[in-house]
């Protein structure tokens, strides 16, 4: 079971005479990214809040975006009266000394800044523990999408890993000729140079076992039947976060793929390697979007 870092979720709910909507989008990340927006009645849980995504998400770069939709009641103000005091005493000298009518002042004096403000406002306990449920549901949400997408990244990941163990299978095949070829080039090579009569046959078979036991790709071959084999348990493990450690398989896959193409000195066999290749370096992409 896999799961995607990409994923998308939402939740909506009035609580108290507030309704809050949340939507909360996950892009891969290698960390725990979050970026928060929130209206003044939650600043005071910023912290809390951040906690309860990051422990439902882990891992991403998520982007939480909380809004109180207008439910066209009134709201709360506070008027500064002191500040409306000192606007006031300034405006008057002023419409004395320009001998300006007062009588609509005070309507002025209400559009000047900061003289009328939102009161500041708090949810209470009830509702506090009602907003976490919703986040909680929207992450939930997101974990859903999250689940979806992983089935589709894990049928890809085990198709790459298969088409590697099929490939490999054709390495076996042609390793035995591979050996055979080499022996062969090697005594025509010298039955030209040197003549069939002039070299110890004796010798040039210890030679071509010490020579084939250095150009041998069987430990290659087995640790890579080894890790495609750990990349498959891994998948079904049921812990969420394994995008890392699938990463570290393929790193490993990746090597005895190189060290096989590096030792084969064979031209069906590199053509095998390429294709490989190939196939992990689409493995590689794919594992960048596992939790």
């Amino acid at each position: 079971m896999l799961k995607s870092m990409t994923g998308f979720g939402r939740a909506e709910k009035t609580i108290g005479s507030k309704t809050f909507l949340i939507d909360i989008k996950s892009l891969n990340g290698k960390q725990f990214d979050l970026s928060l927006r929130l209206p003044a009645v939650l600043k005071s849980f910023e912290f809390d809040i951040r906690k309860i995504v990051s422990e439902g998400l882990n891992r991403g770069s998520i982007d939480c975006n909380i809004s109180l939709k207008d439910t066209g009641e009134a709201k709360p103000v506070t008027i500064n009266t002191d500040l409306v005091k000192a606007y006031y005493s300034s405006l008057s000298n002023l419409s004395k000394e320009l001998e300006i009518d007062t009588a609509n002042i005070l309507s002025v004096l209400m559009k000047l800044p900061e003289v009328i403000t939102p009161s500041s406002e708090i949810l209470n306990e009830a509702d506090w523990e009602a907003f976490q449920e919703l986040i909680k549901a929207a992450i939930l949400d997101l974990n859903d999408h999250r689940l979806n997408e992983g089935k589709i990244l894990e049928e890809e990941l085990l198709g790459r890993i298969n088409n590697i163990v099929n490939l490999q299978s054709e390495i076996y095949s042609l390793d035995p000729l591979r050996k055979e070829k080499m022996k062969e080039g090697l005594t025509k090579l010298l039955e030209e140079k040197v003549g069939k009569e002039n070299y110890d046959e004796n010798r040039l078979e210890q030679e071509l076992i010490f020579y084939i036991e250095k150009i041998d790709i069987t430990e290659e071959q087995v640790r890579l039947k080894n890790h495609c084999d750990y990349f498959k348990e891994i998948l079904d493990e049921k812990n969420d976060m394994k995008g890392k450690k699938l990463s570290f398989i393929l790193q490993e896959i990746g090597r005895e793929i190189n060290t096989t193409g590096s030792k084969a000195y064979d031209a069906a066999i590199q053509k095998i390697v390429v294709m490989m290749k190939d196939e992990l370096e689409k493995a590689k992409e794919q594992v960048l979007n596992v939790l």
